[in-house]
This record gives C-alpha cells, structure tokens and sequence, in this order.
C-alpha cells in the first residue's frame, strides 16, 4: 500500500432511523427483527460511505453497537444489566450508568460475526475491527465478584482473545483495541495494561493496534483538556512501554491536540495511526491542514510507518460532517503523498 493509507479510528454516525442522532449512547429505534436487518443495513451503508469517500482500511462504523465498551458487553455471561450503577469513569471525569460483573465472565457465543462477515463480503478493502480494550473495559463496568480490577482485566482479555481470533478466522486485516483508559491511568499501563493487551492478542497474526486517545468530542471531554496545560505530556510515561510491546500501530490523536509531537519518537519501530481529524469540532479540516499534520508527523515517525486516521470515534458527530470530514482525510492524505 502507498505511503498514508487512511482509515478512521473505528465509529461512523449512525443513520437517524436506526438510532437517535447526535448522542454517545443512542436509543434504538427499531426493534426485534427490524432492529437486525437495520443494523446490517446501516454497516453496509457505511462501509459504501467510507469507499465513496476515499478511506481505504475501512470498518464496520460500529452500527451494531450502542456503545462501544457495552456492544462487547451485552454477549457476555457474568454480568447483569439489569443491575446498573452510577459509576463516575476515567478517573471520575464523568459517571455512566454502567450494569455489574455478578460472576465468572465468560463469552456466550460470537459477540461480532454477523457484522465482521458481513462487511467482509461487501469490501475487497482492508477491514479493520474495533474491541474495546480490558482496562478500559474495567474501568467502564461494576464490579461485584472478582473484588480485583486486574483479575478481572485478565478475565475480559482472554473473552477479547477469544474472539479476536474469531475475527482474524472472519478475514479481518486489522484487531484493534480501544483503551482511552491508558491516558488516565499511567501507572497501570505499565503495571499491568500492556499485559492485559498482550493476553488478548495472544496467537493472533493478523495487525493489531491500540487506540489511545483523549476522548469522543463531548462537553465532559472537551473541558478536561481544557485542564491539561499547554503541552500533553501523559504520553511520555506510557510510549517507552508501548513500544516494547508486541502491539503493532499505536493510535494517537494529533489534530488540535496538545500532545507534543516529538513523543511520537517514543514510539519507534511502531506503524503509528496519526490522528489528521479533530472529532471535537464541526470544523472541516482543509486537504492542506491533514497534509500538515502528517507533514509534521513526519518529522518523528518514518513515512513508511504512519497510517492518516481521526482523533477518535465519531459516533456523536453530525453525519453530514463527519463524511466531509472523511472526504478531507483521503484528500489531505494524497496531498501529503504527492508533497513527502
């Protein structure tokens, strides 16, 4: 593949009769048997969405997922949603009503085939795949039997591998696992996050990545960073380890971020999923201004090794934005090709 493949960091919008639009934890609006044909529906209209728009890792946008911590969650024995508490996460930056882990965990059956063969079958792209990561999976749930955050950590990492190897097995190019988390808790990362991660890669040969990133575009985010100071440096504690491991792309948020981008050194030896689109705004990014973040991403990260992606997801955007957002990343990137 040429130099700056695109993709995006996992989640597209949701079409409005599927769900209700504009929120991170939207309401269905089917039901039943029209609640499965729209979710396959909704996949294949964003895997089309993507092509239009020139990305060329695509995913399945998410469509079948509410949340994406709790879209793994709901195939999961072990724990009871009708047992839900207010939980404040990610350090208590915002509480979620989130359901409790009652007893051993353990997969009921395939949590994403459906989705994963379906937009096999309907994309000769590369197809990456999205799972939310153990720590943050952890830090996104209650608990009421292991009475240990790492043992169950653990726990989830072994039903992650589980069917992460049933992804690989369904022709997916790219597992990659989301861990917001590894920005809040660094310590952890290193302790034990990066093992929880290796554990749920286990055996795989497809590409995996970890996605790490500051947030979705919501007003609790937004005003988080706005207390993080001039220079994001959390990066710096956790990149050395990261590198070391046997992940192989890290994804970072670049785009109208704080992180310094020489940490991107820190990361050496890794592909490195270059976030070129902020998802906190509805600003459309300019084909010059993705160029000039890769442009300077460049400068600490070998061409050959960056991959031109979205800060995060964008499963709360408008959807009119988030496409010309995309179309924005696919020029910037082959403007960037033509200029490196």
């Amino acid at each position: 593949m040429h130099l700056f493949p695109t993709t995006i960091a996992g989640s597209l919008p949701k079409p409005a009769w599927l769900a209700e639009p504009n929120r991170l934890w939207p309401p269905w609006r089917l039901a039943g048997p029209a609640l499965a044909d729209g979710k396959r529906d909704a996949t294949l209209l964003a895997l089309k969405l993507q092509e239009d728009c020139g990305i060329e890792i695509v995913t399945d946008g998410e469509q079948s997922r509410q949340h994406f911590v709790h879209g793994f969650l709901e195939h999961v024995e072990g724990i009871d949603f009708s047992r839900k508490v207010e939980m404040g996460i990610r350090a208590d930056r915002y509480k979620a009503m989130v359901p409790t882990v009652t007893g051993a965990l353990r997969l009921n059956d395939r949590v994403h085939a459906c989705e994963a063969r379906l937009a096999r079958a309907h994309t000769c792209r590369k197809l990456k795949f999205t799972l939310p990561g153990p720590m943050t999976i952890v830090d996104t749930i209650a608990d009421a039997h292991y009475g240990d955050r790492v043992k169950m950590a653990m726990a989830f990492a072994d039903l992650l591998n589980a069917e992460a190897r049933a992804l690989a097995s369904d022709g997916v190019d790219v597992i990659q696992f989301d861990e917001p988390a590894f920005n809040v808790y660094m310590r952890e990362v290193e302790d034990w996050g990066i093992e929880a991660l290796h554990r749920a890669i286990a055996g795989l040969t497809c590409a995996t990545a970890v996605h790490i990133c500051y947030g979705y575009g919501i007003k609790a985010n937004i005003e988080w960073k706005a207390t993080l100071g001039s220079q994001w440096r959390q990066y710096e504690q956790i990149f050395p380890a990261l590198a070391a491991s046997r992940i192989d792309q890290v994804s970072i948020e670049c785009k109208s971020s704080s992180v310094p981008l020489e940490l991107l050194k820190l990361l050496d030896g890794k592909d490195v999923q270059v976030g070129v689109i902020d998802v906190a705004t509805d600003t459309i990014e300019t084909p010059e201004e993705v160029s000039g973040t890769l442009a300077a991403a460049a400068k600490y990260v070998a061409k050959e090794k960056i991959i031109a992606g979205t800060n995060c997801g964008m499963a709360p955007m408008q959807r009119d934005i988030a496409l010309a957002k995309l179309e924005a990343l696919a020029k910037g990137a082959q403007l960037a090709r033509e200029r490196l």
